[in-house]
């Protein structure tokens, strides 16, 4: 199998809600896909997204792979691009212009488990079928209302556990926060809570124990703090035995290694990057931290999480991609399934490639209703 060619669609719409943290809020969706064509006809997708600001025009996006990335790419096996390693030295040292990589090694992926003919997910070494799935509200920015509906709606359809966004400079906001939430969903399994890196250490320690005093009971605590203070981590592990510290997410491979070694973390929070999460989860077993899977798009990371002995959890939070796939994965009663079909089990939806492509940018206003999010009562 040899790769021949690629296709790319680019994708921009409102979202269904405002979603984000202490830090940042974001009311939009800036995508563009990556399908990478082999030879045989097969067809391998990644995905390619921008928190905050529109990708440019389906055209440019085209222009830029084409000059930075397909040279590496034509002519060349899948499988074996999925597995190289680089020699990083000088001006090497670089990304592209526009946001590649992840999507890019998705596809790869993609296209070599199905030249075996397996699912990601065994490919990867997985043995077991599906992962547990919390509730994740990306809540901060949403009015109490519509907080309560929203956990309301996920422990109706099964979910026990539940992680929402606290860092509000007020801590009884938190705290008022972590209350809806138990008159809403009862008593769950656990509760996460994410700061964003909104506190200090001594903030984190002096809040936590406020949490603790005020009858909470929580799984982890996760970026608490600035993600490279690894001292101030470990400070916050020691103040509070009560909870786990969960970080990591802000860090590529090699800060991830850094943050594992220096002991400053629990747990160890991976995307949806293939090769970076196996890596990190190999080096995490060594460790003997738990490894969660925090948000990847389109829960395409349930194949790492399955593979990988290391973690228990997936985060799930109702982000409204659906729309762009032909099957998204199945979660049921807290548990997310793999799909059986070769590859990574996401194909790009032929109804969003004709209806939903936005090529140029478009400015907000002009921007069609978000879709429906089918996840979500409406």
């Amino acid at each position: 199998m040899r790769i021949v060619d690629f296709r790319i669609v680019r994708f921009q719409f409102a979202r269904d809600r405002v979603i984000g943290d202490s830090q940042v809020r974001i009311a939009h969706a800036h995508v563009a896909t990556i399908e990478l064509i082999a030879d045989n006809g097969m067809v391998g997708l990644g995905f390619a997204a921008s928190l905050f600001n529109p990708l440019p025009s389906q055209a440019e996006i085209e222009r830029l792979f084409r000059a930075e990335i397909w040279p590496g790419l034509e002519g060349q096996s899948p499988a074996a691009l999925a597995h190289k390693l680089t020699r990083p030295r000088g001006g090497n040292i670089r990304g592209a212009s526009l946001p590649f990589a992840e999507g890019l090694d998705q596809a790869l992926w993609d296209l070599a488990a199905k030249q075996l003919d397996m699912p990601l997910w065994k490919l990867l070494g997985g043995t077991k079928t599906r992962v547990k799935a919390y509730a994740s509200g990306l809540d901060y920015h949403l009015s109490d209302d519509d907080f309560c509906a929203l956990f309301d709606h996920a422990a109706s359809i099964g979910y026990k556990a539940f992680k929402i966004k606290v860092g509000h400079p007020d801590i009884e906001r938190d705290l008022h926060r972590l209350e809806l939430l138990v008159k809403t969903v009862g008593k769950p399994e656990a509760i996460m809570i994410d700061a964003n890196e909104g506190w200090s250490p001594q903030q984190t320690v002096r809040n936590m124990n406020k949490i603790k005093d005020a009858g909470f009971d929580i799984l982890w605590i996760e970026d608490p703090c600035l993600r490279y203070d690894f001292e101030g981590l470990k400070m916050i592990r020691q103040g509070c035995p009560f909870t786990l510290v969960n970080s990591g997410e802000y860090f590529d491979a090699h800060g991830k290694r850094q943050l594992i070694e220096a002991r400053g973390t629990d747990m160890i929070n991976v995307h949806g990057w293939v090769s970076q999460v196996m890596r990190i989860g190999w080096l995490a077993a060594e460790h003997g931290i738990p490894v969660s899977l925090g948000n990847s798009f389109l829960e395409i990371g349930v194949n790492m999480a399955i593979a990988l002995p290391e973690v228990e959890w997936l985060e799930y939070s109702f982000q409204n991609f659906d729309h762009l796939i032909e099957t998204p994965f199945e979660i049921r009663d807290g548990w997310i399934y793999a799909h059986d079909r070769p590859g990574h089990g996401l194909v790009l939806s032929e109804t969003a490639r004709r209806d939903w492509a936005v090529p140029e940018v478009l400015a907000n206003e002009e921007l069609p209703p978000a879709p429906v999010n089918t996840r979500l009562p409406h």
